[in-house]
């Protein structure tokens, strides 16, 4: 009997062996889901207990207070049952575009809320192997709730996408700014690095290493202040960050560093060419990624200060220091870091901003940072920064909104069919073979699984519109 139990079990089939691990993934995260809820629920009350002792409220403040407070978890209760979806929202403009999705400015009818909505194709996210990527992005955004992190209030899915609804920040980002202003004056250099370290921190104090540092990932809120996003790489790495992507590349890689001995203008020129196409490629950019990610020798949360010394060259001097024509000279730079590192004369920076930067790029042992976070804030080039106050104070450059859907910074981009029940469907040959797809993309769809969210702040805060909001639609 045991044997022929056995054998029975080793003889499944794989479509059997999938359909177990479907049912098992459903039950695990039902329970999971179920425990999680009652946690925050006791989180959420305990911290509304603790918030009224503090303000010394009297018993019949605090028993008004509970009583709105259990409003609200029932409001919360009964919007978590209704299904979200696109007809909820009306889609306004394209604001970014990528490998494998969109970003669209989008409105919730019911409340008149702004959003931006990131649609991911499934197909894609199946045939690039980025399901662990998109999973932890929305896992993480999940548990931030921090003023450095941008907010995702819903997530959810349909047959064809899945959807992230985040606050929108329509100082757009840091790509985007250094794009148009060629380079920044050291005082403001100084306020977004100090931004971003306090930024990163909290990332780090939350118990993540975010992996990919790079101006496209650091926005801009509508006072001009940092918020960092795009968290797919805080587990595991994408193809394109290991060394043997580069080495089996069909482009042929350079034996010498030629494009490092042209000006700075015409560097700044060649990078801000390629820019674009960098940030909407598969292959992305590796200028920002520390030498040790690369080697994959071993890492730590200092790579991301790393990447953090590269942005601020690239804000002082217009191109990041390994800037090149292709992907793969630049990952050689990076990887020869100690020849290719150097300060261009026909654009002087001072002593001090020099000095934080070898701090930042150097090898990770002496890297600033290794201490804690104090030690960078303490370095010289910071002299004078409020670190406890400064999302208080005006930002370097002010962000100007004029409506609730002002997009000004941000590109223009075409509209696109990604939101067309056809547009997932590739070209096949015959009927029988898109029969095929379509089934073997529903045996894989169940990896998505548990991928909606709602956040309790955003359902119930109806109405609550920003006040830079308020102004009316152009």
């Amino acid at each position: 009997m045991a044997t022929r139990g056995h054998s029975s079990c080793s003889s499944m089939s794989n479509h059997t062996k999938e359909r177990v691990n479907m049912a098992m993934v459903t039950l695990e995260n039902f329970y999971c889901n179920l425990i999680d809820q009652h946690e925050e629920r006791e989180m959420r009350q305990q911290k509304l207990e603790m918030v009224m002792e503090e303000e010394g409220l009297p018993d019949e403040e605090k028993r008004i207070r509970r009583s709105q407070h259990a409003r609200k978890e029932t409001e919360f209760l009964r919007l978590k049952r209704t299904r979200l979806g696109l007809d909820d929202f009306e889609s306004l403009k394209v604001i970014g575009r990528g490998a494998f999705g969109e970003v669209r400015l989008v409105q919730k009818k019911d409340t008149g809320h702004i959003y931006a909505m990131k649609i991911l194709r499934k197909a894609d996210m199946l045939a690039k192997e980025q399901v662990g990527h998109i999973r932890a992005e929305r896992d993480i955004l999940v548990q931030a709730d921090s003023l450095w992190v941008v907010k995702m209030f819903y997530s959810f899915q349909d047959k064809i996408n899945l959807y992230l609804l985040m606050e929108f920040l329509p100082g757009g980002d840091m790509m985007t700014l250094l794009m148009k202003k060629d380079t920044l004056s050291e005082e403001e250099t100084q306020f977004y690095v100090a931004e971003t370290v306090l930024a990163i921190d909290s990332i780090h104090q939350m118990g993540f290493i975010h992996r990919d540092i790079k101006p496209d990932n650091v926005l801009l809120d509508s006072k001009g202040h940092v918020k960092l996003s795009d968290f797919g790489l805080c587990t595991g790495l994408k193809k394109a960050h290991r060394t043997e992507f580069y080495r089996n590349l069909n482009h042929s890689i350079s034996n010498d560093f030629t494009s490092q001995y042209m000006n700075s203008k015409r560097k700044a020129e060649t990078w801000k060419r390629n820019r674009r196409q960098l940030a909407f490629s598969t292959v992305g950019t590796p200028d920002y990624i520390a030498p040790e990610v690369f080697m994959q020798t071993g890492y730590n949360k200092l790579c991301d200060w790393w990447s953090l010394g590269v942005i601020m060259y690239e804000m002082l001097i217009g191109y990041p220091p390994f800037c090149s024509e292709t992907p793969q000279e630049t990952y050689k730079k990076v990887m020869n870091w100690k020849e290719t590192l150097v300060f261009p004369p026909e654009v002087p920076i001072s002593e001090r901003a020099k000095d934080l930067i070898l701090r930042f790029c150097c090898e990770g042992d002496h890297r600033i940072g290794a201490t804690g976070v104090e030690e960078i804030k303490r370095n010289l080039f910071f002299e004078g920064v409020d670190y406890d106050h400064i999302r208080e104070r005006p930002a370097a450059i002010p962000i100007e909104i004029k409506s609730i859907d002002d997009t000004s910074n941000f590109d223009e981009f075409p509209e696109s069919d990604i939101l067309s029940p056809t547009a997932a469907a590739a070209p096949t040959k015959s009927p029988a073979a898109a029969a095929a797809a379509e089934a073997d993309y529903k045996n894989k769809d169940w990896v998505f699984i548990n991928y909606t969210y709602k956040r309790f702040e955003g359902l119930t805060a109806r109405g609550a519109i920003p006040s830079y909001m308020k102004g009316s639609k152009r």
